[in-house]
């Protein structure tokens, strides 16, 4: 076993500690209702944060429209569950396949655009969608789609969750997230060297929208109610915060931005005016003094001591 295998063993194995101390919490009850909820919500959020990151932070496009992924996989979702009876993992599946096939259609024209044109049309197609779902009556239309029922526990979003960062791991590491980081770095560069550069842009904002699609469709089913409203541009903004606090470009800071976030909205849940205070001056002193995001482009596993134990497993064998 090569030293990577050896470092996902051992995050994973750490990752099942984790899962196994708070489900223990949660089963004895001494974690309230509340903040079970918001647990779960974290887990939701560290997804649309990372898949969102694989398109912002590592391939270097702008993004503003991932909530509307996200919309498609929810409604996608309830209705398979709630209309056809179908079992929440199916669910997901057709939300992820429904989000992914959209991301890439609407890839194929817009990711031919760069920088602010990008976002713009990225912010347009996100509104496209939520529009259009709120002007559909099968799924109860600006009132939302009610009578969901509530299939997302604490094991149903970690594991998709600890999917989740696996799979954009490995894909970040392959030689197309090297591609992907190439034209992050230097598009015209990367093109000239003979990287396909919309392929692979149009790859990763495929994957991304897929996963915000099984987000989303988590998300849902941990309510008995969605509407539009929970998809609108301030929530792409919200996991757009997520992946800038963290560091565009790591996977870890995409986790520690997510769960920052969450935390101070539920924190700050009897102070709602406050909240977005809070944020902005979060970011305008994290601009000033660590305009990389708390991780930048480094990970959990390149800091300090624990980088010292890795380096250990390599000369160990």
């Amino acid at each position: 076993m090569n030293a990577i295998r050896k470092r996902d063993l051992i995050m994973l194995i750490f990752g099942l500690i984790v899962f196994g101390v708070l489900q223990g919490m949660i089963s004895a009850k001494m974690i309230g209702s509340f903040w079970q909820l918001n647990i779960l919500l974290i887990g939701i959020n560290i997804i649309m944060s990372v898949s969102l990151n694989l398109i912002n932070g590592y391939t270097g496009q702008f993004s503003l429209g991932h909530a509307g992924f996200m919309a498609v996989g929810a409604y996608v979702g309830v209705v398979a569950t709630t209309n056809f009876g179908m079992p929440l993992l199916v669910a997901l599946i057709l939300g992820a396949i429904c989000a992914g096939s959209l991301g890439f259609l609407i890839g194929l024209p817009t990711l031919r655009l760069r920088g602010d044109y990008l976002a713009i049309a990225t912010l347009g197609l996100g509104e496209i969608i939520r529009i259009v779902i709120m002007n559909i009556d099968y799924v109860g239309g600006a009132a939302g789609f009610k009578g969901i029922p509530h299939l997302t526990t604490f094991p149903w979003v970690f594991f998709v969750m600890l999917f989740t960062l696996f799979f954009i791991k490995n894909f970040v590491n392959s030689s197309h997230g090297r591609a992907c980081i190439a034209i992050r770095e230097n598009e015209i560069a990367a093109e000239s060297m003979g990287v396909n550069t919309t392929k692979y842009k149009i790859m990763a904002f495929t994957i991304g929208a897929a996963f915000a699609g099984v987000a989303g469709g988590l998300f849902a089913h941990c309510f008995y109610l969605i509407c539009p409203a929970s998809f609108t541009f301030l929530a792409s903004f919200n996991y757009l915060i997520m992946v800038v606090l963290g560091g565009m470009g790591s996977i870890t800071g995409s986790i520690a931005g997510a769960f920052v976030v969450t935390f101070i909205s539920a924190a700050l849940a009897a102070w709602p005016e406050f909240r977005m205070i809070i944020y902005a001056l979060a970011l305008i002193l994290l601009m000033f003094y660590r305009p990389q995001g708390l991780f930048g482009y480094m990970e959990v596993t390149n800091l300090g001591p624990i980088k010292r134990f890795f380096d250990r497993l390599k000369e160990a064998k």
